[in-house]
């Protein structure tokens, strides 16, 4: 349970510093766009439809894994099975495909040029280090050698069409 405080912790201060910064810079470099009524207006519509996308990804990802990881009664949020299945027959970390659009959804929202083309790509970067050496070798600690098998037959992600479709298909549909 620390350690998802420490993810959201993360989380936060990369999303509100990268807007800070991302304001503070775009202000030095790009005060044009600042006041620019057009790029907002455009910038927010591209966020909303972006929201969208990482909602039905995660929504859909999250009854994928709630289908095929639980067994019993346990908590809510907790597996007890290694999910193969859906999206996750094709890439382990389906997710997180969604979440890596969550730090565009912002710098879009806020019309942060320098936070949509240096920053949020940092971000998304630090997310894939996260999940490289916290969750792999929580998920190793957790199913052992069945996940060391799983991690020889399926790539962390995977961005082939047929794959990508899971996404957004809702399992309980």
């Amino acid at each position: 349970m620390a350690n998802n405080a420490v993810r959201i912790i993360i989380w936060l201060i990369m999303l509100i510093g990268g807007a800070v910064l991302g304001i503070i810079l775009d202000a030095h470099y790009f005060p044009i766009l600042q006041t620019s009524i057009i790029w907002h207006i455009l910038s927010f519509i591209l966020a909303l439809a972006l929201l969208k996308l990482v909602l039905t990804i995660s929504r859909n990802t999250g009854r994928w894994l709630a289908k095929l990881g639980r067994e019993g009664d346990i908590p809510r949020m907790q597996t007890n099975r290694l999910a193969k299945g859906g999206p996750y027959s094709c890439m382990r970390h389906p997710m997180h495909m969604g979440l890596f659009l969550f730090p565009f959804v912002m710098a879009f929202l806020i019309g942060s040029l320098v936070f949509i083309v240096i920053i949020a790509p940092l971000e998304v970067l630090l997310m894939i280090i996260m999940i490289i050496f916290l969750e792999e070798p929580e998920a190793i600690a957790k199913f052992g050698d069945e996940y060391k098998e799983y991690m020889a037959e399926i790539p962390r992600f995977n961005l082939r069409t047929n794959c990508l479709k899971y996404l957004l298909i809702d399992p309980k549909k």
